[in-house]
């Protein structure tokens, strides 16, 4: 249902003191600061309603409220707009980028290092490869020895990943040959992490050395972070100086997430290229994160290459700042991508 203008105004204004303070927000505390106009006894009353509607809880050891999960996602969808930045701090995100930065992991350490300072948030940057390279086109089995294969995979893109396979048994060129050409007629146009699965299917369909084959392709480890390159994760021990996290095993749950690679390549990978998405406790899919807000940016580079930016942080994150960050840092991407454009016509302009 939608809220009338005054609970609208009380939630918002709890919101607001919430995550400047982290302490629970009491009705004296809202007719001082907010709502002078509104007696304590008539904002008691909003407040009871807000609590019935789910959008307050009420902490046991306080007569005060604190936002739910459900106030957050309606404070972000429809009550936030992005905190103007400070010359200081836009000048700041500038001077993390320069026309000589030549290396994606470098500007990905320059992100993380510049946003968990700004922000105080723990920052992870993934980079994933371009969509072409996590689709298979076709693959070859070469013999190394009698019972060792060197497996060639070659994507869409060209790219080319090995593995080398040891059988129980010497296996026929010919046999090699054949499966070869089978699973790039019937594979081709396959998502790399769904590859074993469709060869497990591609080998019920065969028998004796062919259907051994394909099982044992079929075995090897699957692409389980999709085409991810490098996964850079920035200031970490910054969500243990906020008070959410000061029981230890909080906050080592949360920081055990923060050191598996597998873990944070989740967290950041439920986002869509350029645009910025906002997951709010639960929303974030597991268990150690309920607690948290991560704020995800993707933006894909010249090469193809996709980066995506988090910033992990309590659900009382100040949402507004981390927008205008976020903003910031993907003008100052682009117009360092811009910029390495122009030299490169200028260059080839020269050759000529």
């Amino acid at each position: 249902m939608d809220l009338i203008d005054r609970k609208y105004r009380i939630l918002q204004a709890i919101i607001d003191d919430y995550i400047i303070t982290a302490l629970p927000v009491g009705s004296r505390t809202i007719s001082r600061k907010y709502e002078q106009k509104l007696s304590s006894a008539t904002i008691r009353n909003e407040m009871s309603d807000l609590e019935e509607l789910g959008y307050l809880d009420s902490p046991h050891t306080s007569a005060g409220r604190i936002p739910s999960y459900k106030a957050y996602r309606l404070y972000v969808d429809r009550m936030i707009h992005p905190m103007p930045l400070s010359e200081e701090e836009t000048a700041f995100i500038k001077g993390c980028f320069d026309h000589r930065i030549n290396q994606v992991e470098e500007l990905s350490a320059r992100i993380a290092k510049a946003l968990s300072s700004m922000t105080h948030y723990t920052t992870a940057v993934m980079t994933r490869a371009p969509r072409e390279e996590q689709v298979f086109s076709h693959l070859q089995l070469v013999p190394v020895s009698d019972r060792r294969l060197l497996l060639v995979i070659v994507t869409r893109s060209g790219a080319v990943r090995q593995t080398v396979i040891d059988t129980e048994k010497p296996i026929a060129p010919d046999a090699l040959y054949t499966v070869s050409q089978i699973i790039s007629r019937e594979l081709e146009g396959c998502a790399m992490d769904q590859l074993p699965a469709r060869l497990t299917r591609l080998a019920g369909g065969q028998e004796g050395e062919m259907r051994e084959l394909l099982g044992l392709l079929a075995a090897q480890p699957p692409e389980k972070d999709g085409g991810v390159g490098s996964l850079v994760v920035g200031g970490r021990s910054n969500l243990l100086s906020f008070p959410e996290y000061a029981d230890v095993d909080r906050a080592k749950e949360l920081l055990s997430v923060l050191e598996t690679r597998e873990k944070v390549v989740s967290l950041l990978s439920h986002q869509g290229e350029m645009e910025i998405s906002v997951r709010i406790g639960p929303e974030t899919g597991m268990e150690e994160t309920k607690d948290c807000s991560i704020v995800t940016a993707s933006y894909r580079l010249n090469d193809g290459t996709v980066n995506t930016i988090g910033l992990i942080g309590p659900t009382r994150m100040q949402y507004g700042k981390v927008l205008s960050v976020l903003g910031e840092v993907g003008r100052s991407i682009t117009e360092l991508l811009d910029g390495q454009n122009e030299n490169h016509e200028k260059q080839e302009e020269q050759k000529k």
